[in-house]
């Protein structure tokens, strides 16, 4: 019995060995049929001879990002590369190709792509390496991998944020120069296939490859592909988030207009209040932008509001002054009423203002001779005296002079032409800028 159990286990433990036997000389089995130590890897296939053609085609999975502050992007996508290695050339009855993983890439040569201008790249791991190779009888190869790569974009803000964004992700060989490796779109235009992508803030207009030769001085020309595309901004995020806004504060200012110029706190309070909101509306859209040394079309538009806003405040400083200069004349003039109070007039906003004061006209001088004699003859040297030409200096300055003092005298009418001026001129200003940059 005891022998029985011994030979028993015997038996299970040699099953055991075969087992684990066969599955290693599964794997010997695999490298002896591709020869892979019958060569050195380390040269490229057909080294000595004519450039080796690697093919490429790309499938865009993803635009995980765009950064305007970093002017880049991150891509996801699956690069396959086709070459022909004759090392690797198998006998097959069937012409099945044979399919691996990772494992036995790093025992062959592959060509080392890798893309130009990049910050940061990965080939995803989970839960394996996504890489794949398949080799067919007759020694062609594919090799795929499924790489996540954030580039460089020189990004043009000049038009922001109704702009047009054109970015590129540069393909190229890194050791081996165009003597060596020749890299081409193997399927032509069709080449570059995408899934379906959507961008929070931009529409994709277009998705095309091209190619090119990179210069380098101390190696030779090499090899480039191009994937490109270009995007187009979605305008409705910020009509939402700022021009909206800056058009309801501008119009906001003009509410001054329609405020007794007596009310000197609700105006002025007014006036400060859409100065601070267009300040916090420049600094929000400045801080979400990289510090670019050219004006974008949204500082156009913004600080074009601003001096709106700031120039309504203006004018209430200048409706104001002429009113108070209007009134202290008056006070000077000695045409305020004995019963006048100074102080309760001027506790309501710091000014007089002549609806409190009783303005009654001088009255007329009675006529004496003397007087009829004078006028006729003033009347008289009037007649003599050739009257001014229109184009005389001395006309212009009093038409100067006497439009200023209308003004004066008259400072309400700032406001009433201001209700049209103001809106009329903002008008032109979003019609212009609108036409030139959508």
């Amino acid at each position: 019995m005891v022998k029985r159990l011994f030979w028993g286990d015997v038996l299970r433990i040699d099953f055991k060995m075969k087992k684990s036997d066969s599955t290693k000389s599964l794997l010997i089995k695999s490298e002896q049929l591709l020869r892979i130590e019958d060569h050195d890897f380390a040269m490229r296939p057909g080294f000595g001879g004519a450039a080796i053609p690697v093919g490429i085609d790309v499938q865009v999975e993803s635009i995980d990002s765009i950064s305007e502050v970093n002017m880049d992007f991150t891509m996801t996508l699956y690069l396959r590369h086709y070459w022909q290695d004759d090392r690797l050339a198998f006998p097959s009855s069937s012409k099945k190709s044979r399919t691996f993983d990772a494992r036995l890439v790093k025992k062959i040569w592959v060509p080392d792509v890798f893309f130009v201008h990049s910050k940061r790249s990965f080939i995803h791991d989970t839960t394996m390496e996504n890489i794949m190779l398949r080799v067919y009888p007759d020694g062609n190869i594919l090799y795929s991998v499924r790489i996540t790569v954030t580039a460089l974009c020189a990004m043009d803000f000049s038009s922001f944020p109704l702009d047009t964004q054109k970015c590129s992700l540069e393909l190229e060989s890194y050791a081996y120069n165009e003597n060596d490796l020749m890299l081409y779109w193997k399927n032509g235009n069709d080449s570059l296939r995408t899934d379906e992508i959507v961008l929070s803030q931009f529409f994709i207009e277009e998705f095309h490859p091209s190619y090119g030769l990179a210069f380098y001085s101390s190696t030779g020309w090499y090899n480039r592909l191009y994937i490109n595309f270009i995007l187009r901004r979605h305008i409705f995020f910020f009509m939402l988030q700022t021009y909206f806004p800056t058009m309801l504060m501008v119009m906001l200012s003009w509410v001054s207009f329609w405020i007794d110029r007596r009310a000197v706190p609700a105006r002025v309070s007014l006036g400060i209040t859409t100065v601070l909101t267009m300040s916090t509306i420049i600094t929000g859209v400045s801080a979400s932008m990289p510090q670019v040394s050219y004006v974008k079309a949204v500082d156009i538009y913004l600080w074009a509001s601003f001096l709106f806003v700031f120039l309504s405040v203006i004018e209430y400083a200048a409706v104001n002054y002429f009113t108070t200069v209007e009134e202290m004349k008056k006070l000077k003039g000695g045409k305020i009423p004995a019963d006048f109070n100074a102080t309760q007039t001027m506790a309501f906003d710091g000014c007089y203002h002549d609806n409190d004061i009783d303005l009654t006209p001088f009255p007329e001088l009675l006529s004496t001779p003397n007087t009829e004699r004078s006028r006729t003859a003033t009347s008289r040297n009037s007649a003599a005296e050739p009257p001014p030409t229109e184009g005389t200096r001395l006309r212009r300055k009093k038409s100067i002079k006497h439009n200023l003092s209308f003004i004066m005298s008259n400072s309400y009418m700032i406001d009433s032409y201001s209700r049209v001026v103001f809106p009329m001129t903002y008008l032109m200003f979003n019609i212009i800028y609108w036409s030139l940059y959508s």
